[in-house]
């Protein structure tokens, strides 16, 4: 017997490196010849090849069942001209899937990116335009070896909605 799941609204707040801390880092322009600091990412990418492409995603839509993890490197992703976009995220953790309540939303502008923490959950890019180009940086093999995926539906029969913020 197949159960219907219910739909959970998750309002994107608007991200700051503060607020997106307990999932990695945001991280904006910085003039150029500055050192690097604990501004700029914090990566962790010793575990394979490092892999830095132009991902191009179309029609994503801004409803999610299953969120994502990697274990073994640091995710960078950002949109390209100027695009803002949508992301839920919950804390890394040793357990195999996320509580619903530490499920978050970003809306995440077009002049940074985001780093994820190793272990991060994730479900996105998400937006309703047509089309975005996104940059990606993780290992080469990520998606083969490193992608747990928790299908929230099955487990907890429920479906997320982001919305931005106005």
């Amino acid at each position: 017997m197949q159960t219907s799941s219910s739909c959970r609204s998750l309002i994107a707040q608007p991200i700051t490196p503060q607020a997106f801390r307990p999932f990695g880092q945001v991280i904006f322009a910085s003039p150029d010849g500055a050192l690097y600091g604990a501004e700029d990412a914090q990566l962790r990418l010793e575990n394979g090849i490092p892999r830095l492409y132009i991902m191009a995603l179309e029609h994503m839509g801004c409803r999610f069942t299953r969120i994502t993890r990697h274990r073994q490197c640091t995710q960078c992703l950002g949109s390209l001209a100027n695009q803002t976009w949508l992301m839920a995220v919950a804390p890394p953790s040793d357990a195999t899937h996320p509580a619903l309540e530490e499920i978050v939303a970003f809306q995440i502008p077009g002049n940074c990116f985001i780093k994820l923490e190793m272990g991060t959950w994730h479900a996105g890019p998400h937006f309703d335009q047509d089309r975005i180009d996104f940059y990606n940086l993780e290992l080469a093999d990520t998606n083969q070896v490193d992608h747990d995926t928790c299908d929230l539906a099955a487990l907890y029969q429920i479906e997320f909605q982001i919305t931005a913020t106005p």
